[in-house]
């Protein structure tokens, strides 16, 4: 149970201003979010025996804030939007600036969240990489889409702009190689992509978005990535298992290592021809190699060991 002297506080972030509420003293201000403005609510902080500061990933907005609280100790809670917005409907609250801190605090408290694992520079700088690699990729799929419906007169320059957005895909891959190229990334990668269905992209992903590899249990690694089924069962009603929540990239990541593997790795091939043989829909089984190969992979980082392929009989 979480001890009710301890201090919780909730941080909503804005581009401009960061809201705080502290809940042992119902006390709220505000700073802005700059330099001068995080110096100023790390003073008022440091005094107070704090459990935990709670704030929302927000993409970007929260770092200048996160990197000051974890350089003066203080423990930090990066909260999943989505969850936070289903325990605020659950207390039937109304959605202010001034309510989001103290909601933050209160969801941090009632969860007991752990603390985050914050990324050194470095490693932000190749998640930075990664998402813009994929942002790239998703502009090139859309203007390729756009080319096969366009009037001629077009056709040509969005055709160069598929081939400029080509150009710096590929040179953002050589930066990311580079990056991963270090001794601690590539000890990583090397483990990761020795297992048959991971590839570079794949690899990559996973060390960039999903820095707890190899540091959580197999049910938690599964939870936070958002493959854990989820239950929709009311009284005697019995619905579909679902995934929901958690990291996105990574699940699309982790879709097309399980449609390789599926085909490739001998021990994810028999396990999706299983379940399919057992009734469940193609779908619903490539979901569960998904989650199988994040905790394979999970095991591996955690033992530093590669991938061994067992022998037939093993299989």
């Amino acid at each position: 149970m979480t001890n009710q002297t301890s201090i919780y506080v909730g941080i909503d972030i804005s581009k401009d201003h960061l809201d705080v509420y502290i809940d042992q003293t119902a006390q709220t201000f505000r700073v802005t979010n700059t330099q001068d403005g995080v110096e100023s609510l790390i003073k008022q902080l440091q005094p107070l025996r704090i459990e935990r500061v709670v704030l929302e990933a927000t993409g970007g907005l929260e770092r200048l804030v996160v990197s000051h609280l974890c350089a003066a100790d203080i423990s930090v809670s990066l909260a999943n939007p989505r969850r936070v917005r289903a325990y605020g409907i659950s207390l039937g609250r109304a959605k202010t600036d001034a309510l989001d801190a103290k909601l933050l605090a209160e969801f941090g408290r009632s969860a007991q969240l752990a603390p985050s694992l914050i990324l050194d520079p470095s490693s932000q700088e190749l998640v930075d990489m990664v998402r813009r690699r994929r942002q790239l990729v998703e502009m090139r799929v859309a203007e390729s889409n756009r080319l096969s419906r366009a009037a001629k007169a077009i056709q040509a320059d969005i055709q160069a702009h598929i081939e400029q957005l080509s150009a710096r895909i590929e040179a953002l891959e050589n930066s990311i190689e580079q990056r991963v190229a270090q001794p601690y990334w590539q000890q990583r990668r090397k483990i990761l992509t020795s297992f048959k269905g991971v590839g570079p992209v794949t690899a990559s992903v996973c060390l960039s978005e999903l820095p707890e590899l190899g540091q959580l249990s197999a049910k938690e690694i599964a939870r936070l990535v958002g493959v854990a089924p989820m239950n929709r069962d009311s009284g005697q009603f019995r619905g579909h298992r679902m995934i929901e929540g958690g990291r996105a990239h990574v699940r699309s990541a982790l879709y097309m290592a399980a449609l390789v593997a599926s085909r490739r790795n001998p021990v994810i091939r028999d396990f999706y021809t299983q379940l399919v043989n057992r009734g469940k829909k193609k779908k619903v089984a490539l979901v569960a190699c998904m989650r199988k190969i994040l905790v394979i992979l999970n095991a591996m980082i955690r033992d530093n060991t590669c991938w061994i392929e067992p022998t037939p009989e093993q299989v």
